[in-house]
């Protein structure tokens, strides 16, 4: 199952293997361009076999990155630097995704209009954001809609909303940061719309991929699973394809960790919503992820920091497993 292919929309997949969008705080003069480090980081990982490369969380205006060295896409030449890697990226056989953020009240960067669902700030270690006005929200949802947009020209083959992680579209759908009284009180209210905006310029076969937080590990907890099933069901209304399935991170609680930690909501999500699910935390182990393939209904198999430690996981995947999965050019040889 893990080197089989993937289907879905027009979007057709190599493998099950997913490089899991994760930052590297490499932009370079505050510009939210690419450079040379994101190219030998994406790059370097579609050779070593990845069938689906995500790009790091890219923001959709220059106050909505974490820090000054974040990637952004809400001008053309960010888009153009994006088109040439891809074009790259493609020609080792695998495709690219894109995972459109805006930090909030978690951005770091000094001297900035820190903005937020409320008046709260992520911990005593961040400074209070100010509460978006109304006329403000829908500024956002536009902005997305503009990224979304320069995706596509970008030759983008897929794109990720992430509202997870205490992000900005996650401190909306908790009540932990979300104290609104206006109708952006309704948790689901501001993704519902953003997925709309974004479906409206994306091509119709393109899939859409919405990164959540399952549970928060706050206490008390933002909301249940229980309640994010129903919020889910109302994402996948809006035009969501596929669930990047975590957890937590809007408070800085944080769990026991362990192989597989988060796969039991996206097992879970799968089987109660019948929709498409990618698993990500912790599946570094060949076995575990072809388990979860085989005997779960969990499609795609999304690898983070495994992938930082081995960029050829997917070959030496592929040799535990028994399966043939060849590199390009003298790379086989390596093994």
């Amino acid at each position: 199952m893990l080197f089989d292919k993937y289907f879905i929309k027009d979007l057709v997949l190599k493998n099950r293997i997913v490089l899991s969008p994760m930052c590297q705080y490499k932009a370079s003069d505050n510009s939210g361009e690419i450079n040379e480090w994101h190219k030998v980081h994406l790059l370097s990982r579609a050779i070593g076999g990845a069938g689906l490369i995500f790009t790091e969380m890219t923001n959709i205006e220059p106050n909505g990155r974490i820090t000054e060295q974040c990637l952004g896409l809400y001008n053309e030449k960010q888009m153009k630097k994006f088109k040439s890697l891809i074009t790259e990226i493609h020609s080792y056989d695998a495709k690219v995704g894109i995972q459109l953020a805006h930090a909030g009240r978690k951005s770091k960067i000094e001297n900035s209009d820190i903005v937020s669902a409320s008046s709260i700030p992520f911990s005593e270690e961040y400074k209070t954001p100010r509460e978006l006005n109304v006329e403000e929200i829908h500024d956002i949802i536009e902005k997305f809609k503009y990224s979304a947009e320069l995706a596509v020209e970008a030759g983008f083959d897929t794109i990720e909303i992430h509202a997870a992680h205490g992000y900005l579209l996650h401190q909306f759908i908790s009540r932990s940061s979300n104290k609104r009284k206006d109708e952006y009180a309704n948790p689901t209210r501001l993704t519902v719309e953003v997925i709309r905006a974004i479906k409206s310029v994306i091509p119709k076969d393109m899939p859409l991929f919405l990164r959540i937080s399952a549970v928060e590990y706050n206490t008390p907890p933002g909301y249940s699973f229980e309640e994010m099933l129903d919020y889910c069901d109302e994402f996948i209304e809006a035009g969501v394809d596929v669930l990047d399935v975590s957890t937590g991170a809007n408070s800085p609680d944080k769990p026991e960790v362990y192989p597989g930690y988060q796969a039991k909501y996206a097992i879970d999500l799968a089987d109660r919503l019948n929709v498409s699910v990618m698993s990500v935390g912790q599946l570094d182990s060949p076995e575990l992820a072809e388990y979860l393939l085989r005997d779960t209904r969990i499609d795609l198999i999304c690898i983070g920091k495994g992938m930082l430690k081995e960029p050829y996981w997917a070959k030496k995947a592929s040799i535990q497993l028994g399966e043939e999965h060849k590199l390009p050019g003298v790379y086989e040889m390596g093994f």
